[in-house]
């Protein structure tokens, strides 16, 4: 069976698992977690061209034909015509998708307000403590550990929101995207929109993915393809779905310390540049180098506070 594939990438705790259980209902689709697909396919050509051998005597076709079948192999016991692969890479990758599974991209990219992302993920360590016996502690506090630096929640903000952090990273992949001038690929999905005003929401994705329509239910809700949380995040909640949609979070101002919230204050139109009213100027080619850490959105490293 011929697969359609379609994208998902975007920020962390902004949807994306509540948006892949809604997309589950259509019974021609299949949404399941964030995938290895991209880092296959990347690791796929990395070896190629940096191999002596293949570089002796390349056969770019068959690369390229071996490269672009591991979305179809991967996905191969999935018996739907259309996937939704999520990665939050695929922003800066397009060309991986083009290139070489040979379909335009369609990348659906959930986001939502920085303050709300950080105080999400704050309250979920909250709530998960580390329990004798479990396989790790949560991934923030673990990078914490590694690199010797005390574990309080300004310091958890601070990692998140700079380079090697899930936030940042996710950020960053965004704007390679509009660097590589591919933001006409993205659909941008507010969590807020989403859980406010869900059938609209669901009618523009499928406006942008030029599908037939469906009426979605917004209760009932469930994830089909739950991953272990607790073996792969430390925390065992991290993907669960609430059967019925509704904004259950609390304000960022109750959760994140004072620090954190000015800090937020300070940098929004850099952190949240997809806005409509931030205009991102610049016009470079599209490629798929790797991504540079050419873009700092705060002005504060975690380990500036002890």
């Amino acid at each position: 069976m011929d697969k359609t594939f379609y994208f998902m990438a975007g920020l962390p705790r902004s949807g994306s698992t509540l948006l892949s259980s809604i997309l589950n209902q259509n019974p021609r689709f299949y949404s399941g977690p964030s995938s290895p697909v991209l880092g296959a396919m990347f690791s796929l050509e990395e070896n190629f061209t940096s191999n002596e051998l293949y570089s002796g005597y390349p056969k770019p076709d068959q690369v390229k034909e071996l490269i672009g079948s591991v979305p179809h192999h991967f996905y191969s016991d999935v018996k739907k015509p259309v996937v939704f692969d999520k990665n939050r890479a695929w922003t800066a990758r397009v060309p991986y998708i083009e290139h070489y599974i040979g379909q335009q991209a369609k990348i659906i990219v959930p986001v939502r307000r920085v303050d709300e992302i950080l105080a999400s993920i704050l309250t979920m360590i909250h709530r998960n403590p580390f329990e004798e016996g479990q396989p790790r502690i949560n991934f923030v506090d673990e990078q914490l550990v590694k690199n010797n630096i005390p574990i309080n929640d300004v310091n958890r903000c601070l990692y998140l929101l700079n380079t090697g952090g899930i936030v940042y990273e996710s950020l960053n992949a965004v704007l390679e995207g509009f660097k590589q001038e591919v933001r006409d690929r993205m659909h941008f999905v507010d969590y807020n929109d989403l859980v406010d005003d869900p059938e609209k929401t669901m009618s523009g994705i499928y406006n942008f993915l030029d599908e037939e329509p469906y009426e979605h239910k917004f209760k009932k809700l469930t994830n089909e393809h739950r991953e272990n949380d607790l073996q792969t995040y430390g925390l065992s909640d991290m993907h669960e779905v609430r059967s019925k949609l509704k904004k259950t979070s609390i304000s960022p101002s109750s959760v994140l310390p004072e620090e954190i919230i000015d800090l937020y204050e300070k940098n929004k139109s850099s952190l949240e540049f997809w806005n409509p009213d931030q205009v991102v100027s610049i016009k470079p080619k599209i490629s798929a180098p790797p991504i540079q850490d050419n873009t700092m959105f705060l002005n504060r490293k975690v380990t500036d506070i002890n």
